[in-house]
């Protein structure tokens, strides 16, 4: 059975039918909220559920994006990401513009 999230993390998924959201069925959506706007316990509760390679798998795969800079050092320490990777995406013009670092 594939279970629901937990209700206090409707405010994660305010743009979603919260009630359809399923574990397994949208785990992809699930790893990166929680990874950009999760609390710490959200962080815990998705590990435990997906495991570290998941989520390492998922930060490869989107190459960090909707991640700020310090939560990609953050787990490249973690989960022992490449750090040319790392230093790559954080290079990224856009991302500064997003983090408000660059210039419009």
């Amino acid at each position: 059975m594939d279970s629901t999230l937990p209700e206090s993390w409707r405010v994660f998924f305010w743009d979603y039918d919260f009630a359809s959201l399923r574990q397994e069925a949208n785990r992809e959506c699930v790893i990166g909220r929680m990874l950009s706007h999760g609390t710490w316990d959200a962080i815990a509760w998705t590990r435990n559920t997906y495991g570290d390679a998941a989520i390492r798998e998922w930060i490869l795969r989107h190459e960090g994006r909707c991640l700020t800079s310090e939560q990609l050092r953050f787990w490249e320490l973690v989960l022992d990401l490449p750090s040319d990777a790392v230093d790559a995406w954080i290079a990224v013009p856009e991302r500064k513009i997003w983090e408000g670092t660059g210039s419009a």
